[in-house]
């Protein structure tokens, strides 16, 4: 007979009791385990052209003229294209409370919106974990993101290997930093033609839930359901950072941040249009917010950088106003705090 823990799956009497301020009102949760994951709040969203996806076609070859000498012909070319499919994967989740347990202090509504709150944060998490590291070769269900696309510096094993920098650390204690122009033609995060964008929850609300015993009992039910993937549409407007060693930030081993920070920009065609969360008027309809560019690293950077930008020799970092808040910018680029950026990730070769 197969067992369940229930206090790892389901709230117990205990957990509702930690939930309760004096007066039995549900107490408000101060959540320690929330992070700031801003690239989530940046990032935008298209429809994709297919059901479990987004197929993309993009050039390969430039078609080329003749230099024509009298009397002689003209040789036919033509340009080259492929395609490519970004799939998309399912995040989903149920939460179960039994109902005496949330009727307990008279305001189920109130306990089922702590326990709603703690799944999308959860779920958040979740996504921009796998927007970074997801790889569809190891976990075909799910999605693939950033890193496995651009984890190579060798321009013979990938195109995008020309994006991507080596700061120069050859342990483990490393991390990245992203430089992303989004656009509906650069980079987006795509959900299925025909579906919703963004985390949704359904109220399923009362239910009988049925144990493998053969018991059964009344619960309130909850389902959350995202429906995501990532389209990189052009390799040229995503620039990655690596082989960051965290543990040499400063001293005669560290790598000179502005400097690569410099390079980074470099690799982009073009410098980017919008450093804003202000809507794009120039992209199409369909388009869920608008184009931007920004540069994302986990707090230790962050932090690091935030330092730098206080350097009276310094020009290119300033503290700016962005999205009603002062943070450093390079270049008028705001620069990002992502907490799910990893500080032990293996060295780029």
């Amino acid at each position: 007979m197969t067992q369940t823990i229930v206090g790892s799956t389901a709230l117990t009497l205990m957990d509702w009791a930690k939930r309760q301020d004096d007066d039995g009102r549900t107490a408000i949760i101060v959540d320690l385990l929330s992070q700031t994951n801003e690239m989530m709040l940046d990032m935008l969203w298209i429809e994709g052209n297919q059901t479990d996806g987004h197929k993309t076609t993009m050039t390969t070859g430039l078609p080329e003229g003749t230099w024509r000498e009298f009397y002689q012909g003209i040789s036919p070319t033509k340009g080259g294209t492929a395609q490519i499919k970004d799939t998309v994967g399912v995040l989903e989740a149920y939460s179960d409370i039994d109902m005496d347990l949330a009727d307990l202090n008279g305001n189920s509504a109130e306990f089922r919106l702590s326990e709603s709150a703690m799944f999308m944060e959860g779920m958040t998490q979740q996504a921009q974990q796998a927007f970074l590291y997801e790889n569809t070769r190891l976990n075909p269900e799910r999605m693939l993101g950033f890193t496995p696309r651009y984890n190579s510096l060798e321009t013979s094993v990938s195109q995008s290997a020309n994006n991507v920098i080596s700061a120069g650390g050859t342990a483990s204690t490393n991390t990245s930093v992203w430089f992303i122009q989004w656009g509906a033609n650069t980079c987006a995060g795509i959900f299925p033609r025909g579906a919703k964008a963004g985390l949704s929850m359904e109220d399923l609300g009362r239910k009988t839930k049925y144990l493998p015993s053969g018991t059964q009992f009344e619960v309130y039910s909850s389902y959350f359901k995202w429906k995501m993937g990532l389209c990189v549409r052009d390799w040229r407007y995503v620039t990655r950072l690596c082989n960051i060693d965290v543990s040499y930030l400063t001293g005669t081993q560290a790598a000179n941040l502005i400097n690569l920070f410099i390079s980074a920009f470099a690799h982009w065609p073009t410098a980017p249009r919008m450093a804003t969360l202000a809507p794009d008027p120039t992209m199409p309809s369909g388009v869920v917010g608008g184009g931007r560019a920004a540069i994302y690293c986990n707090r230790t950077i962050a932090t690091f950088m935030s330092l730098q930008a206080t350097n009276k020799t310094n020009v290119l970092l300033q503290m700016q106003e962005f999205a009603g808040m002062v943070v450093p910018t390079f270049r008028g680029v705001p620069i990002r705090i992502v907490d799910q950026l990893l500080s032990t990730e293996a060295a780029v070769t």
